[in-house]
């Protein structure tokens, strides 16, 4: 599980040198304007939302500071903070379901 709103933990799927693990999958995090609300846009090296669309992923947003998580087979992605919750729920439907999956 990768919170998005985690610039470091995303630093290795989004590298700019670097192709993008992400290409083609869908995805969310921390938006433009959720930046630009805590005044770090001219702070961090790259827009997260710029930057996932840039490399390829299919990038999908909700109303700032809400909860919205997508999951693309075992990638579970939230947007924000706020998605945190959410993002675990999935994350433990997902190991209840390969459980059964292993079980059976």
């Amino acid at each position: 599980m990768n919170m998005e709103f985690s610039k470091s933990s995303s630093h290795n799927l989004i590298h700019p040198k670097k192709k993008c693990k992400k290409e083609g999958r869908r995805i969310t995090g921390f938006t433009n304007t959720e930046e630009a609300a805590v005044q770090l846009t001219d702070l961090v090296p790259f827009l997260l939302e710029d930057e996932l669309k840039k490399k390829g992923g299919l990038y999908s947003k909700k109303e700032d500071w809400t909860s919205y998580v997508v999951t693309d087979g075992l990638l579970i992605t939230g947007q924000n903070p706020a998605s945190s919750k959410g993002a675990a729920e999935k994350l433990l439907e997902l190991l209840k379901e390969e459980k059964e999956l292993i079980v059976t």
